[in-house]
């Protein structure tokens, strides 16, 4: 089919819109809902950036209200039940044994010393929380996943990929021979792992 003259043309173009058909479909609804595009305010520039700067100053308000929560909370020390150590007094020097605090789903590790003195940390690796072990031999403590070491005495990194000491676990020494864990404090002073 040719089209000679540009006035059918055009004419099969309006018949293809639908804006009419829409228009003549929410007639009716108009008078209830009434909404005239030719009403409508359009936005200008000053608008647009207003919002944008409002919208822009809203966010960063509430992202410093979270971070300025997390600063004030990580500052306060978590006040931890103290929890006699069963089996404590009987451990041999140069010996360790788990167990679990302050939760009872923290595992920690205590170590006798071949003097007599008591250590216990969070018994993970601060590289990637591989659970650390007491190696009698170097009386140091171990992790087997990327041979990272820690002093015994200390809890500090000697060797290997761990970023920071191991949580320590503070003891106290009660009715002559009873081991209790008094609280946990993050090595350095980072978060607790």
């Amino acid at each position: 089919m040719s089209i000679d003259n540009p006035d059918q043309m055009r004419g099969n173009v309006e018949r293809l819109s639908d804006e009419q058909d829409v228009r003549a479909a929410t007639a009716e609804h108009q008078r209830e809902f009434p909404y005239d595009r030719g009403e409508e305010a359009q936005v200008t520039r000053r608008e647009f950036c207003n919002f944008l700067a409002l919208t822009s100053t809203a966010l960063f308000v509430g992202a410093a209200g979270f971070a300025g929560k997390a600063a004030i909370d990580a500052r306060k020390l978590p006040a931890y039940a103290p929890a006699k150590i069963e089996g404590a007094e009987v451990l041999p020097p140069g010996s360790s044994m788990n167990f679990r605090y302050p939760a009872e789903k923290d595992t920690a590790i205590l170590v006798r010393a071949a003097d007599g003195q008591y250590y216990a940390y969070g018994q993970k690796c601060t590289h990637l929380s591989c659970p650390v072990y007491y190696e009698r031999a170097k009386g140091q403590l171990q992790c087997p996943c990327h041979e990272g070491a820690f002093d015994l005495q200390t809890g500090n990194n000697i060797s290997g990929p761990p970023p920071r000491p191991l949580d320590r676990i503070e003891l106290e020494i009660r009715n002559g021979s009873e081991v209790w864990a008094i609280g946990r404090k993050a090595g350095s002073g980072e978060r607790l792992i």
